[in-house]
């Protein structure tokens, strides 16, 4: 039995589906702004079956708020809602690592270092911009991967992008960013080391950090 668990590729995925999803994640509109669908067709040189079908799906993974009959929002910011997102990060990736730990085989600490060296040489080369942000994605996706549950990947991949909603919204911060970079490395090293204690401890600080970051930018912005 396989027990590296992959996310399916979904009917959602679609070349429109997954560039507006990377916007929406990455701040390029604005929380509560309302999307005109004409300026949408001719910003992504597509058409308006394939973007409405992009769009309604988008609502339905929590992207969107889709509003009757007059069209599509960017959702609000809250408090409320980042320390829930947050609350609800700590329990299931934390959850989904220890699992992940005691499941992972030989390929999987392959794939862990493997992933872990990309995000370190992104680090180093790259200013954090959407190039790091697919293997900083890459990365927390492999280091829980073998936890044998698909639906509880799927939460995570949707509280990662909900939370990256908040963490994106300004400049970045060095000092917090090097601590986070720093954790990665630790991190692997503890599943290596099958410490799955210490693993989702040290997990529990990484996301509270990044929560530090993301609620800073938020009251930024409120």
């Amino acid at each position: 039995m396989n027990k590296h668990m992959q996310l399916p590729t979904s009917s959602a995925s679609s070349p429109i589906y997954d560039v507006l999803r990377r916007d929406l994640v990455g701040g390029r509109f604005k929380a509560g702004e309302k999307l005109a669908i004409n300026a949408l067709k001719e910003q992504y040189q597509v058409g308006l079956s394939p973007l409405r079908e992009a769009l309604n799906k988008l609502a339905a993974y929590g992207l969107l708020v889709q509003e009757n009959q007059r069209g599509f929002r960017v959702p609000k910011l809250s408090r409320e809602e980042l320390d829930d997102i947050a609350r609800l990060r700590t329990e299931l990736e934390g959850m989904a690592l220890e699992r992940a730990i005691a499941h992972g085989d030989a390929v999987w600490e392959a794939d862990l270092l493997a992933a872990a060296h990309r995000l370190k040489r992104a680090d180093i080369t790259l200013d954090k911009g959407e190039e790091w942000e697919r293997l900083h994605t890459q990365f927390h996706r492999t280091l829980v991967a073998p936890c044998g549950s698909v639906w509880l990947l799927r939460f995570i991949e949707q509280l990662h992008d909900q939370f990256d909603r908040y963490r994106r919204l300004g400049p970045k911060m060095p000092t917090i960013r090097q601590e986070l970079d720093e954790q990665h490395h630790e991190l692997v090293e503890l599943a290596l080391q099958r410490d799955a204690t210490a693993a989702r401890a040290l997990m529990d600080d990484h996301i509270h950090k990044s929560y530090e970051v993301a609620l800073a930018r938020y009251q930024q912005h409120a």
